[in-house]
């Protein structure tokens, strides 16, 4: 039945990849996800599924060039140009005097053809998927050529298990051979679909990723001339499609209770920005797009923000901060980053796929959980009126991360074991 289940599976994607071309995400990359362009032969070959798990893959990187001495042929694949540009721009940093060698890609489609002659192509000794991105093409074909499969930092949802054990069998017939996971729970997801003797329990590397300060000196203040140095600012970060409705109320009400505010609208899907414009005429939003200004905004204003690479340098300039994704049921988004940069982010009530952070960060007021909508912009005119020193919020921030920290050198280390 297996074997018959992977024939269908292979017809389904032949018929689909010719349309698959004309998605203007999967169009770009296309050579490369049909293998037109070959991959390139690797010792490690890490999945990174897009933009944070790219930042993860790096950190991981850096933690095993200095367990193992830096001496590997690695390949990272990603699925988003966001991810990929993310490795190009971290990878020379990382082989900066060693002799690991760090090719990118995108991540083939799962054709199981395909990602024989994709496997056979890297030939990779150990295979490293960050997070969960188990593909059974993929998995199938790495079997066959013996490579060892590794799942770092390690994340499954109750939804996802229950997906997965519509047919353990074939599963576990693909099953790693080490799983790290990072929250006790996780791990024991993982042993109700694998064999329990595989999974592990690792510090969660986004605690290394969150502490490396990045410098964005430089955008900073590129982004301080927008508007005056008196005016205050809100980012409303990494906004889903599913919550805009709320997040337009959201920014009406700050609007209404305060309006000396310029307000950073930045959308976590880039292709989403013409119907946002959209949906912001239709309330006759005053807004700019952020590629177009060429003068200070005004207070009242909303720049919709169509540039990628920017969020982490205006919350490090922000006076108040939202972090999106959890104000429908969409598991949120990573609220760390606004938290070092010495803001007390607002959350809404959906941020299950960021528990492993704790819910000591709440207990301890560094991060403030809304109910929804109103709350949430009630907290952060709040914020915007009265705002908490940034150097206590960061230093705080510090010393809850640092006790959590170690992720990337014990991964470094269950690789390396693999790789010796």
């Amino acid at each position: 039945m297996e074997n018959m289940a992977f024939s269908f599976y292979n017809l389904a994607w032949k018929a689909a990849i010719p349309f698959l071309r004309h998605n203007h995400r999967l169009a770009d990359g296309f050579s490369e996800r049909t293998l037109s362009v070959k991959l390139t032969k690797a010792d490690i070959w890490i999945q990174a599924a897009s933009a944070g798990e790219s930042y993860i893959a790096l950190t991981l990187l850096k933690g095993f060039r200095l367990v193992s001495g830096g001496s590997a042929n690695v390949l990272v694949t990603t699925n988003t140009r966001q991810g990929l540009d993310i490795l190009n721009k971290g990878a020379p940093d990382i082989v900066n005097g060693c002799n690991m060698n760090i090719s990118t890609a995108f991540f083939p489609f799962d054709k199981p053809a395909l990602m024989e002659a994709a496997v056979k192509q890297v030939s990779p000794g150990i295979m490293i998927l960050m997070e969960t991105e188990m593909w059974p093409g993929h998995l199938a074909a790495l079997k066959k050529h013996q490579s060892k499969i590794l799942i770092i930092n390690g994340r499954i949802t109750e939804k996802s298990l229950n997906q997965y054990l519509l047919w353990p069998s074939l599963w576990r017939s693909l099953m790693p051979d080490k799983i790290c996971a990072v929250t006790p729970m996780e791990a024991k997801r993982f042993a109700c679909l694998f064999d329990s003797a595989s999974v592990d329990v690792m510090p969660n590397i986004k605690f290394d990723t969150v502490a490396e300060k990045t410098d964005y000196s430089a955008l900073e203040k590129q982004i301080k001339q927008f508007f005056n140095p008196e005016t205050s600012f809100l980012v409303l970060g990494s906004v889903r499609g599913e919550e805009e409705a709320d997040i337009n109320n959201i920014i009406l009400e700050v609007f209404s209770r305060f309006p000396g505010v310029v307000i950073g609208f930045f959308p976590r899907h880039l292709h989403r920005i013409f119907e946002i414009q959209e949906e912001l005429n239709r309330v006759s939003m005053k807004f700019i797009l952020r590629s177009e200004i060429k003068e200070s905004v005004s207070p009242g204003t909303v720049i919709l923000w169509d540039a990628f690479g920017e969020l982490g340098a205006a919350y490090n300039i922000a006076h108040a901060a939202f972090v999106g994704g959890s104000l429908a049921p969409l598991g949120g988004q990573n609220f760390l980053e606004p938290l070092v940069s010495g803001i007390i982010p607002v959350t809404g009530p959906y941020w299950d796929n960021f528990k492993w952070i704790g819910k000591e960060v709440f207990h301890q007021g560094l991060v403030q959980k809304a109910s929804g909508w109103k709350e949430t912009a009630l907290i952060l005119v709040e914020n915007l009126k009265n705002p908490a020193s940034r150097k206590t919020v960061e230093k705080k921030a510090r010393v809850y991360i640092k006790d959590r920290q170690g992720g990337a050198l014990f991964a470094s280390r269950v690789i390396n074991s693999f790789y010796s």
